[in-house]
């Protein structure tokens, strides 16, 4: 949901103000090449949480430390995807606005929602999560 509601209001001044970024040439390529990754790594990312038997939905609990796959080197994966999707499709449809809100976004992203799911994992796990911690980097 923050994902998209930075996108959205980073649409609002595009309409007052249509800065393009670059020329639409590039920025399309960028763009999709910027979407696949992020796709892949979603997919990816998913399909290692589903079997080791947890959700990758964060409104629910975690029931496995998962290490394997994507999370061998970023604790974060699915967060690193949505980023490389925000600014795919950003770049795709050559909207420099929304690529200002995506710093706010990921402020609100590590201090709201990172930092608070990494004290859950370090209750729930303990020495196995500070271990994962101290050898992966939290977005790459």
């Amino acid at each position: 949901m923050l994902y998209g509601a930075a996108f959205a209001v980073g649409v609002v001044p595009r309409w007052l103000f249509p800065e393009p970024i670059l020329q639409p040439a590039i920025t399309l390529g960028i763009g999709v090449m910027l979407l696949c990754a992020g796709a892949a790594l979603a997919v990816w990312g998913n399909h290692v949480l589903r079997q080791a038997g947890t959700s990758a939905n964060p409104s629910l609990p975690t029931t496995a430390l998962v290490v394997t796959g994507p999370f061998a080197f970023s604790r974060n994966p699915l967060y690193l995807a949505r980023t490389l999707l925000y600014i795919g499709l950003a770049l795709a449809m050559n909207m420099l606005w929304t690529l200002v809100t995506l710093l706010p976004l990921l402020v609100v992203m590590h201090y709201g929602v990172i930092r608070r799911e990494e004290r859950y994992l370090e209750l729930k796990f303990g020495s196995a999560y500070r271990r994962y911690r101290a050898t992966v980097r939290r977005w790459l």
